[in-house]
């Protein structure tokens, strides 16, 4: 049999890394419930003209097709390369049994064929929060909804992440105040400055976007402002533009600002960063990027916001506000530098060693005893010297071995558990014996430095 070679960009984790990751799904999931919001889970195939984008079928998306169908039949499904889309489709098609506003998380696979690279896999997890309204969709969600994943991110053993919001209003407004025609391609210019000098953008300005010079210099200005508070209004302000867009675009960051900064501990930063645009044909409000300290490489590992029609049909439209983070995104580049680990492979808390091959039914009652309470374990695999039982439950990374004697003389059973990691042996009733509550499952190692986390 030839040697089997990994599939690029299809990541797939061993049993200890799983157990992390599955404790990183399951704390976003259960701060997510604290704040209300009902877990749901889509189809992973849609439409292939409900995946393009503007009419263009985007070259990333994955078709499914059958390999018996007719070789000039052409692909009508793909497989979703995001959460959005589905959820958009999935409010229009149930929009009669949702309680608006609906407020929903989901934590699934996408798959996008774009070329793998560290941070960017053809299959990865991703765990989006949003809000949608039925034709409108109040302010206080745009707070609400930054402040459950600041919150849920808050939680996470991993190193210090950073959130650091704009509004496109704000953006928008500035720049119709300056006078600026195009606004949409001034954004795009000025979203190189994370690749070219600013003399560089601001000449693209005037030669590309038709700014003057001066215009250029006011929006280079706007992009550099960068404050852990509420200060860049009187900053923005101080640049001498005036348009109500402006205004209520300042107001609204200022008020997402507050907001998280109130729900953040001190592994979570909130910054307003006026160079932030994210999605230039959807996004209408509020919006966010999600950076993680010591791994900017990878970019943002999280964003989202505000998008005024999420889904239409036509009648009504459901305006929402949501936030997504990349799982897979953050997690494999962690457990890759051995940033995180995950304590045992295996579920088992305890090994019920076994003395002879006659005594599996007892041993096999004390394990039914243990997992009556809820507490995960196995019996040895065959019977052995206990030495070897206990090197066996050391490799499985199982921290108790249970041993069954009986009194030879008096048939009396005496029950005993053994630390294998202090080598404490002590006297044990498997109808009551608990093991400490940080044994009871596999749990997430941490080795990033505890003032970063």
């Amino acid at each position: 049999m030839s040697k089997i070679s990994p599939l690029s960009g299809f990541p797939e984790l061993l049993p200890a890394q799983r157990a992390v990751e599955r404790e990183v799904i399951a704390s976003l999931s259960r701060t997510f419930e604290l704040h209300g919001f009902a877990n749901i889970e889509t189809r992973v195939v849609e439409p292939i003209e409900r995946l393009a984008k503007g009419g263009e079928v985007d070259k990333e998306i994955y078709v499914l097709q059958r390999i018996a169908a007719e070789p000039d039949a052409r692909a009508e499904l793909g497989l979703h390369f995001d959460l959005t889309v589905p959820f958009a489709r999935y409010v229009l098609e149930h929009a009669g049994h949702l309680q608006f506003p609906f407020r929903r998380y989901q934590v699934q696979p996408a798959w996008r064929g774009e070329r793998p690279q560290e941070g960017r896999y053809r299959q990865f997890t991703q765990a989006d929060v949003d809000v949608v309204g039925r034709d409108e969709l109040p302010f206080h969600h745009d707070i609400e909804v930054m402040a459950v994943m600041v919150d849920a991110l808050g939680r996470l053993p991993i190193p210090r992440v950073s959130f650091q919001f704009n509004n496109r209003k704000l953006i928008q407004g500035f720049y119709r105040g300056l006078g600026i025609d195009d606004v949409t391609d001034a954004i795009r210019v000025i979203d190189k400055l994370d690749k070219l000098p600013p003399d560089e953008v601001a000449r693209l300005l005037v030669e590309r976007v038709g700014t003057t010079p001066e215009q250029a210099q006011r929006c280079l200005e706007l992009a550099t402002i960068r404050v852990e508070d509420t200060s860049f209004v009187e900053q923005v302000r101080a640049l001498g533009v005036a348009d109500e867009l402006l205004d209520q675009g300042l107001e609204e960051l200022a008020a997402v600002v507050e907001g998280c900064r109130a729900v953040a501990g001190d592994r979570v930063g909130v910054e307003a960063n006026l160079r932030i645009a994210r999605g230039l044909d959807y996004y209408t409000g509020t919006v966010v990027e999600i950076f993680m300290d010591g791994y900017e490489r990878l970019k943002s590992v999280g964003g989202g916001g505000r998008y005024d029609a999420l889904a239409s049909d036509g009648r009504t439209t459901y305006p929402g506000v949501g936030v997504s983070f990349g799982v897979s995104r953050t997690l494999l580049p962690l457990l890759a530098d051995g940033v995180l680990a995950g304590s045992r492979p295996v579920p088992s808390v305890v090994l019920v060693a076994l003395n002879t091959e006659e005594d599996r039914a007892a041993s096999t009652q004390v394990a039914a005893a243990l997992r009556d309470r809820e507490i995960a374990c196995e019996v040895a695999p065959a019977p052995a010297k206990f030495g070897k039982q206990i090197r066996f439950a050391e490799r499985r990374g199982i921290p108790y071995v249970w041993f069954v004697q009986a009194d030879s003389s008096t048939g009396a059973v005496r029950h005993q558990v053994k630390d294998i990691r202090s080598g404490e042996q002590l006297d044990a009733d498997p109808q009551t014996w608990t093991p400490p509550a940080a044994d009871l499952r596999p749990g997430t190692i941490s080795s990033y430095p505890k003032e970063n986390q």
